[in-house]
């Protein structure tokens, strides 16, 4: 060879591609395409974040402790079963790294993650696509799927682009049809945002069984995006097989801080989820009398369905949007060729896209 090759496979993978965030030509772009919290981030987690800057010559602490005991505090668990990482991507992507190898496969549902697809080919294994039911994840289906090669299962709950959920009955059913040996994933990265008496995050689950285990996320409801902050609740053991390859230090100090003092202010999360949730439902009802079809949601972004008419079509409105600054997230690679995804933005941002698409539709205001 002339020159380093990957290994098979490798560049067979296409590359997780972000919502777009640029609008050109246009003075005030409203990014409402990536899912992210428009309150942004406790002012606690922010003066957190400050106090760590007299100390960057030193490494951050490797076991994120201060960290891993605030999110114990808040949700009532054992620290030594807690997992933190560079955002839950680094966490999904621990979990095929040590549990997947070539010849394995793991199951994903056809709206799921597209992270979930990407980790599994980087360990060698096999991806199997499960078709789901109204949008949703459908636990006869995965069931069905399961094969001696299984090794995984990934299931978003709530899921992205979708919003929709899995009632906490129906992952109990999921993982006792699972064999005991399959690692059965749990991303609950919006978890925060669901008011709905039949949800439960994971941590249940996780507590009663040793083969679950549940991620969740600091870059939505508590507004750190930008420093790349995610946990995962698990069974011991399956912590510490992650601690064995995870990087040293993959937490940065800044990342830690802000993070602790986030989880302790859950009145300002509570005022989050609040705002979401009105505007989740005044959108969802301003969408669907102006005659375009809307997925229900109990996430922080609703799934916007287009008329199959020429003008009027997903990739139109994107056109129309995206010139007047409003740039929401095209989906064709979830398998939703007409939809956009929407994330609830600021106020009047929320208003602004009501106004354009009611235009779009050739409605009055």
């Amino acid at each position: 060879m002339s020159k380093p090759v990957p290994r098979p496979g490798i560049l067979d993978i296409a590359a997780y591609v972000p919502g777009k965030e640029h609008a050109p030509g246009v003075a005030r772009v409203y990014k409402l395409s990536s899912n992210e919290t428009p309150l942004g981030a406790s002012p606690k987690a922010i003066e957190a974040f400050k106090t760590v800057a007299d100390n960057l010559g030193r490494y951050p602490d490797g076991q994120a402790i201060e960290l891993r005991e605030a999110i114990a505090a808040v949700h009532g668990l054992n620290p030594a079963n807690i997992l933190c990482g560079n955002g839950s991507d680094e966490l999904l992507g621990l979990l095929c790294h040590v549990y997947l190898g070539a010849g394995d496969e793991g199951i994903i549902t056809e709206h799921g993650f597209l992270v979930y697809k990407i980790q599994i080919l980087g360990a060698g294994a096999t991806p199997v696509v499960v078709k789901e039911k109204d949008y949703t994840v459908d636990v006869d289906a995965i069931l069905a799927a399961v094969t001696e090669k299984t090794k995984i299962v990934f299931i978003a709950n709530p899921g992205n682009p979708t919003g929709t959920y899995v009632s906490v009955s129906e992952i109990r059913r999921l993982q006792a049809g699972l064999p005991k040996h399959v690692v059965l994933v749990l991303d609950a990265a919006y978890a925060e945002y669901v008011r709905r008496n039949d949800y439960e995050a994971g941590i249940e689950v996780v507590s009663s069984n040793a083969n679950v285990v549940m991620t969740r996320t600091f870059s939505k409801a508590y507004g750190l995006a930008a420093l790349r902050v995610g946990w995962m609740y698990a069974p011991a053991e399956i912590v510490d097989a992650l601690n064995r390859v995870r990087a040293p230090f993959n937490l940065n100090a800044p990342a830690i801080a802000a993070a602790a003092a986030a989880i302790r202010d859950q009145a300002f999360i509570q005022q989050a989820v609040s705002f979401n949730q009105m505007w989740v439902e005044t959108l969802t009802q301003a969408l669907e009398a102006i005659g375009l079809k809307v997925t229900p949601s109990v996430a922080n972004f609703v799934l916007i369905h287009f008329p199959e008419i020429d003008g009027k079509r997903a990739a139109d409105a994107d056109d129309l949007l995206t010139s007047r600054g409003y740039i929401l997230r095209a989906v064709r690679g979830y398998g939703f060729a007409n939809a956009l995804r929407m994330s609830i933005g600021p106020e009047e941002a929320n208003r602004g896209v009501i106004a354009a698409l009611t235009e779009f539709m050739g409605h009055q205001r």
